[in-house]
């Protein structure tokens, strides 16, 4: 019978280090710091949405825990925000209107007091 063979003690640490990169790196994905970086076929379709009298078109990621929304008011003023594993946060400058972007594609908005 063949001595069964037994990886030697470098071999065991690059199978653990290589395992755990590559839980970080599904982690990243899945949790949404690397969202950004999947392939445009994992992202839903726009939809529209009106908050506060601005447009809004949002998206969500089918893979990782994503958003993305392009939100304006004519061709006056427009903001991008990218929910990737935590909430994103904007303010607009025109009117001051704050919003927030949830991972799960959920939109708010609310009216801030004037400047001054």
């Amino acid at each position: 019978m063949p001595a069964l063979l037994r990886p030697s003690p470098v071999t065991a640490i690059y199978l653990i280090l290589a395992a755990v990169l590559l839980a970080t790196g599904v982690f990243a994905v899945r949790q949404g710091p690397a969202a950004g970086l999947l392939p445009e076929a994992t992202w839903g379709g726009w939809r529209a949405q009106e908050v506060l009298h601005w447009s809004a078109y949002i998206r969500v990621n089918t893979w990782a825990h994503a958003a993305e929304a392009e939100i304006h008011m004519g061709k006056a003023e427009s903001i991008t925000l990218k929910a990737y594993g935590a909430d994103a946060h904007g303010t607009t400058h025109m009117d001051r209107t704050a919003f927030t972007l949830t991972p799960d594609g959920k939109l708010t908005g609310r009216e801030l007091a004037p400047a001054g």
